[in-house]
Order: C-alpha cells, then structure tokens, then sequence
C-alpha cells in the first residue's frame, strides 16, 4: 500500500496535533512532575503526532490505512542499504562526542559522561517506542505532502519549526529560560532537516527516522549527569552545522556515488 497523503494538505494535521497537546499541557499543571530528570509528564504529548495522523487516516482508509502506518514504525526492509540504519545510529552520538569536546576544552570541571552499561538498551527501547509515537506523525504522515510543495529543506525547516514549538510548554514546566529554548529550537530545527535527509535516503523509513529520534533522547540522557550539564547553545550550533554539511554535499556530489538507498 502505497502513501496516499503525498498531496494532502498538513494544515488539518498541525492543527489536530496542536489541540490533542492540549490535555497533556494541563496535565503538566495538576500533575508537576517528571518522568525523568528535566522530563516533565507533558511530554508524553510526544505521542500527539502519532494519534493526529490516526485519526485522519482513519477518516479517509479506515483501519487498512491505520494499520499500514502502524507497521511502517518497523518498516525495517525498506531500507535497501543497510549502512542507513548505521548512519540513523551514529549521526547523533557523533555530534554528541563532539559537543562534550567543545564544552570539556572551555570548562574542565564537566563531569564524565555516563558510562555505559546494559541498561542503555531498555532505555532506548522506550525512547524508541516514544520516537515512533512523534515519527508516524512528522515522517509517516507530514513530511511527504510538505517536500512534494515546497522542496526537503523547506520542509524540514516547517517541520523543525512546529516540532519546536509544539514543545515550548513542556520546557516551559521543565522552567527552561527563553533562551534555553531558543537555542534549543536552533538544534530542532536542524535536526528535523537531517532526518527528512534521512527519510528520503532510508527509502522513506519510519524506522529509521524513530531510531535516529530515539538516539537524540538517549544521548540527551547519558550527557553529564542525566543531560543537567546539557547546553542548546553549543549542541544548536553544532547540529546546524552538520545539517548544513549533508545538505550542501547532497547538491555538490553525485547521488550515484554518495547514495546507494
């Protein structure tokens, strides 16, 4: 079954995800607490997306089209080249690394990050089951109607945009500053460009696309000490700067030689 929503309008798709974040924002306000440190329970308005793109697909294919987006959160084999599942996995712990470096050479007091233990493994699986719920709306259902009018960067940038602002309360009650946020936004937006980069490379996988958002909550987590030492101006920076670096080798080197998807 093929995607039917290339040429659906998104502005439906916003404004439901936008009204089902609602309830979880009040919730944030009878209920302050935090699911994991600097995570407060209106994040799980994380699973908006996913439910916006249900309740519209259901409208139009029933439960076929339901469930054909469902199971395309383990689309596994349409990934032609497998080295874009390694790519979904290393891009973000990359800039990860590279981001400690920067803040370790100008402050040497940053603590050690997180040794890594098994327990990573059942933290990503609920990251996973998480970054699925916020994928099979931004990927499955938004992203191809938003590339086909207005091109991948553009796209991503509108995507990068709302993503971030559907998060400005949840930070809000994390009592993030405005330029916290700010910063913040700068790294979404960028990393939303990379993963329709992504997308489109994997053979359009939801997969792919929910490992790499996954790998972002995971990395956040085992950054000095439980993500407390995290800076959005430097990781903002640093994720713009690699969006801008695959985008511009996308144009300057032959798709023929760089890709194989």
């Amino acid at each position: 079954m093929q995607n039917n929503y290339e040429h659906e309008s998104v502005f439906p798709f916003f404004a439901l995800v936008l009204a089902l974040s609602i309830p979880f924002w009040i919730l944030g306000v009878i209920k302050p607490i935090e699911l994991l440190p600097g995570l407060p329970i209106s994040a799980l308005g994380a699973f908006a997306p996913a439910l916006a793109a249900l309740i519209l697909i259901y409208k139009k294919d029933r439960f076929s089209g339901v469930l054909h987006l469902l199971q395309r959160s383990f689309d596994f084999k349409r990934i032609k080249n497998k080295i874009w599942v390694l790519v979904a996995i290393l891009i973000y712990p990359a800039i990860t690394v590279l981001a400690y470096e920067v803040m370790h050479a100008t402050d040497k007091s940053l603590p050690n990050p997180t040794p890594l233990t098994l327990a990573i493994f059942p933290m990503f699986v609920v990251f996973f089951i998480a970054a699925s719920g916020e994928e099979i709306g931004w990927s499955g259902y938004a992203t191809e109607p938003l590339q086909h009018r207005w091109g991948t960067v553009t796209a991503g940038i509108l995507l990068g945009l709302f993503w971030s602002v559907i998060h400005f309360i949840p930070l809000r009650q994390a009592h993030r500053s405005v330029e916290w946020i700010a910063w913040w936004s700068l790294g979404t937006i960028s990393l939303r460009m990379i993963l329709v980069w992504l997308y489109n490379h994997s053979g359009r996988s939801l997969f792919a696309a929910a490992v790499f958002h996954a790998t972002i909550n995971l990395c956040w987590q085992l950054f000095p000490i439980r993500g407390s030492f995290y800076d959005p101006r430097v990781f903002g920076l640093l994720t713009l700067c690699f969006a801008i670096a695959i985008l511009a080798a996308e144009r300057l080197i032959p798709k023929g030689r760089m890709y194989a998807a």
